[in-house]
């Protein structure tokens, strides 16, 4: 009735009069539960003079009995809310409150209330509160002592940093609001089991945390606290002690610190000397370059101490001697802890690396040996690598560039010793160095690329070459000329000279050029001139008749292949790639196809599988991230080449005959190949790039991959075919398509010689539908389903549900602007595994394996929180997928079940027994992989409970003592290590 304006809310207090002045307690509790009951649905209505009426009376009854008071609190709970309230009336309900009601003697939901009420006032009456001065501040003390509930205690927490944060008087009473929130660290709580409130020991912590370190104020009764729990001997109370002086450092000056710093030093020291915790070190060192930088932004005043220095100094004399210990083990805590203050702030790393850096340079040259060098200069790195964090060298502040001459001499010394392990932090070192604005002078670069370009290539360790390549690309951006003009001359001459040396050395130095030219071009100037090596290469090796010749080739494109993806964040570079390479890659391979043609020579090694499979990622690469002008532009050439034969934008443009990659006829069968190039540029344009001529492609494709005996070429017109139909808008022209690819797939998966080659384009042409959630991909998927009951091509069918669910590498992901939605894999998991168990209980048992196989691939790729929701119905016909036959279906089932083991400890749980016998069944397997997953299972089972594993442990022990003798070490590797943990 007050909702709809039929009552008035005192006409409602008139009618429960004789509630209200009722002599029974019980009685008055109701009547003013059912008018506050009201008033919570209805406090916007209120009128003001209706509200004053109302503050008025609830505030009387708060010296009620005390079975009244929960009812009371929750009527001004809803009075809080009015926009109507009179001024005064906010501080009068406070004081009614603090005066008349016992808050810790309430319920917590009661107690929660009066926290409400106050924090609704503080919200919408924030002046009037103030004009309390600290009473109120003292009052909410009261309010608050002794609170115990974890969901009250985040309202309150909350309330006393407003009241620092929004600069409420707190008076004389600043020590009192410390101890009555400061009483609570460190958090110590534990979340009931099926908690429905959900706090965690996490919240409480930062919601403490966030008090405390909110005020200046606090310090000197907060720093002492600290540092006892500091000295304590929990681990908790330490982690939570230091990120809480991390976090009051960020508000802190050197006022509040100058008193504590010796025994916060002292206490920090200790931990990082003596603790065994990675996790209480990494917070220590945090704790310490928060009060380095601390004291470096507190504002020096001519006349006071500087604390910083004094500060800096005791780190200093407790610290340095131990850096010449090179075998001892405080010398690594030592160097973190310099390095943690020197990189607070510019000066302290000016202070710090002024005493540190000649004192290590001196002790490398002092030790001889490789492993203490490789200390020192580990140590060194950490201080070149914060002097990268301040940027440009500054040449009358910097004690680098003092020393740039020994730095320089220890580092490339360093980069000539035989310790691999000493090469790589020097390499590391260079790379630092080469960042450093105007450190290394022109003949240092000179020297460094020589370096490098030794390393790369004659360095017998793989890892130093490698990471000598790394390091070139990292720092040819910054010295584009130097590495352009010195590195890449080098690694040509080296790749064309013939050499005497054995012929497999030769290679290999072959392939650490290819790999180093690749390495370096990470600037387009540097690119302009290794694009054209690695191109010319590739020619040359093409007219070559090695053996190796297919191998080599693949090494080139592998190497073009990696430029193309340093290329593809600079617009520049990226095109000059594409309009480089694609045309020439292309022209190769047309000329080699005609050459197959017309002279019907041997296989010429451009044409075998392997080179073209090396060929797609190099022109997919080059082509994703084109602009759509540029890719129309690119598309206008490669389309007519394959429709029409139209060759002209080809370099070295002269060919014996004509090209028909669509032709008739078996001398055409080497041109057809070369569709994997047109599905590696095709396949990966922008979606908003319109392909000329795109229906006869589609008609072309799905022709040749339904009527071509070569299996390569009938699965890239296939891919070729379903990358552009996902892309394809929707429409009466992609009907058509479709309809016209299921009316030639139908009859070819019914019988006949062509049978896998439209399951194959079935496979692709669903994977194609099912990632944009078309319609027709549930027609086709059912298909599918239909096939595993077959016997020929059931167990291929069902392998092609991990061509479904996976990634694939060269069309139909995302990097090539498939269309692919967000979720597939779960919608194709509801859609389709009702119809995998259906078909598996209805199957004979020839073909039910195939219905094994294809549940576990789908299971295999299913996001795994989805599979552990889904794990009580699946688990069953899981553990009949291991006694199937079938190593596929028993591979992909193991590597399903493993991390189940970890996630989903409790299901597993009850089926521990049949779970153990079949593991300990597949490690004697003739696969090894088998044996290794079976094994790894086995090792995931002992992170069930450990009541639930006991009966089984002699049992398993004994078992696993057999593969420790397995003939592959491997096997014996995970066996170990299975066992060692059982």
């Amino acid at each position: 009735g007050v909702k709809d304006g039929r009552w008035t809310v005192l006409q409602l207090v008139e009618a429960l009069g004789f509630c209200l002045e009722n002599t029974d307690p019980r009685t008055r509790g109701r009547g003013i539960q059912l008018l506050s009951q009201v008033l919570l649905q209805c406090y916007s209505l209120l009128q003001e003079k209706e509200v004053l009426h109302l503050v008025l009376f609830y505030e009387s009854r708060l010296q009620d009995h005390h079975l009244v008071i929960p009812a009371v609190l929750q009527g001004l709970r809803a009075l809080s809310m009015c926009e109507v309230l009179s001024p005064g009336l906010a501080v009068s309900v406070l004081k009614a409150i603090f005066q008349e009601v016992h808050v810790q003697s309430l319920l917590q939901l009661d107690r929660h209330t009066v926290y409400s009420i106050i924090t609704n006032f503080m919200s919408t009456r924030e002046e009037e509160l103030k004009g309390l001065g600290a009473n109120f501040t003292f009052g909410f003390i009261q309010v608050m002592d002794g609170e115990k509930d974890p969901r009250n205690l985040l309202v309150a927490f909350q309330i006393v940093r407003d009241l620092i944060a929004k600069d409420y008087a707190l008076g004389p009473f600043v020590e009192e609001l410390f101890e009555v929130t400061s009483c609570y660290f460190p958090v110590d709580f534990t979340p009931p089991p099926n908690d429905p409130h959900g706090i965690q020991r996490e919240d409480l912590i930062l919601s403490l945390r966030a008090v405390l370190a909110s005020t200046p104020q606090f310090a000197e009764f907060l720093l002492p606290l600290l540092i006892e729990k500091l000295d304590s001997e929990l681990q908790s109370a330490k982690l939570d002690s230091l990120q809480t002086l991390t976090a009051c450092c960020a508000i802190y000056g050197q006022k509040e610190l100058q008193e504590f710093l010796p025994s916060l030093w002292s206490s920090l020291r200790r931990e990082v000397f003596q603790t065994a915790s990675e996790k209480i070190e990494t917070e220590c060192l945090a704790a310490l370059h928060a009060l380095a930088a601390c004291l470096s932004r507190s504002v020096l005043s001519s006349d006071s101490e500087d604390l910083l220095d004094s500060f800096l100094s005791s780190i200093l004399q407790d610290c340095r001697h131990h850096l010449c210990e090179p075998d001892m083990k405080l010398v690594w805590p030592s160097a973190k802890l310099l390095q943690a203050a020197a990189g607070a702030s510019l000066r302290t790393y000016h202070r710090i690396s002024h005493s540190v850096l000649p004192l290590l340079l001196e002790q490398y040259t002092k030790h001889m040996q490789s492993s203490q060098r490789r200390t020192i200069l580990e140590m060194l790195l950490g201080f070149l690598e914060l002097q990268q964090k301040w940027g440009h060298v500054e040449e009358d502040e910097s004690v680098l560039l003092s020393l740039q001459a020994p730095v320089c001499s220890v580092v490339f010394s360093a980069l000539t010793d035989p310790s691999v392990q000493l090469q790589l932090v020097a390499i590391k070192a260079l790379t630092v160095l080469g960042s450093l604005q105007g450190f290394l002078s022109s003949s240092d670069l000179e020297l460094v690329v020589d370096h490098l370009i030794r390393l790369a290539l004659h360095e017998e360790d793989s890892q130093s070459s490698e990471a000598a390549m790394e390091a070139a690309g990292s720092l040819a951006p910054t010295y584009p000329k130097v590495f352009s003009g010195r590195m890449v001359p080098r690694l040509e001459e080296e790749l064309q000279s013939e050499r005497e040396e054995s012929h497999h050395n030769h290679h290999s130095l072959q392939q650490r050029c290819l790999q180093a030219l690749a390495a370096v071009s990470t600037h387009t100037s540097i690119v302009r001139e290794t694009v054209p090596v690695l191109l010319q290469h590739l020619q040359k090796v093409q007219k070559g008749t090695e053996a190796r010749n297919t191998q080599d080739m693949v090494s080139v494109c592998q190497s073009l292949h990696r430029v193309a993806l340093q290329c593809q964040q600079d617009a520049e570079g990226c095109w000059y790639f594409h309009q480089t390479v694609v045309p020439c890659l292309l022209a190769m391979a047309v000329q080699a196809a005609m050459q197959e043609s017309t002279h019907r020579l041997p296989g010429k090694a451009l044409l075998e599988e392997e080179v073209l499979a090396a060929m797609i990622p190099v022109i997919s690469a080059a082509t994703t991230h084109l602009s759509p002008e540029l890719a129309a532009q690119s598309v206008n050439h490669v389309v007519p080449l394959f429709l029409d034969g139209e060759v002209s934008f080809l370099p070295q443009n002269s060919f014996p005959c004509s090209f028909q990659p669509f032709g008739d006829g078996e001398c055409l069968e080497a041109q057809r190949r070369l569709v994997a190039l047109l599905m590696a540029f095709v396949c990966s344009l922008p979606r908003n790039v319109a392909i000329p001529q795109q229906e006869w492609l589609l008609r072309e494709l799905l022709a040749l991959s339904c009527s071509c005996n070569c299996p390569f070429t009938a699965t890239t017109a296939a891919k070729c075919f379903a990358g552009l139909v996902n892309k394809h808008p929707a429409g009466q022209q992609l009907d058509e398509i479709l309809q016209l690819a299921m009316n030639r797939m139908e009859p070819s998966l019914a019988e006949g010689p062509r049978r896998t080659q439209a399951l194959t384009l079935l496979l692709w042409v669903t994977k194609a539908l099912v990632l944009r959630y078309h319609p027709l991909s549930s027609c086709l998927t059912d298909k599918l389903l239909g096939l595993l009951g077959d016997t020929e091509l059931g167990p291929a069918a069902a392998d092609g549900f991990s061509l479904l669910m996976a990634e694939s590498p060269d069309v139909l992901h995302k990097g090539c602007h498939a269309d692919v939605r967000i979720m597939f894999r779960q919608r194709f998991f509801t859609d389709n595994v009702p119809k995998l168990l259906q078909g598996f209980h209805g199957a004979g048992p020839d073909v039910k394996a195939n219905y094994l196989k294809g549940l576990s691939h789908v299971l295999n790729h299913l996001p795994k929180p989805v599979l552990v929701t889904e794990l009580p119905t699946l688990l069953s016909l899981l553990l009949e997928a291991l006694s199937c036959s079938d190593r596929v279906v028993q591979l992909s089932t193991l590597s399903c079940l493993h991390p189940l083991l970890l996630e989903a400890p409790q299901v597993m749980s009850l089926h521990v027994d049949t779970l153990v016998t079949k593991f300990l069944n597949l490690t004697s397997s003739p696969t090894m992989a088998v044996r290794i997953a079976a094994l790894r299972c086995a090792h995931a089972l002992t992170s069930l409970p450990t009541t639930v594993l006991l009966p089984y442990k002699g049992r398993v022990i004994r078992a696993l003592a057999k593969p420790l003798d397995d003939k592959k070490r491997l096997v014996r590797k995970e066996a170990v290590a299975a066992r060692g943990e059982w």
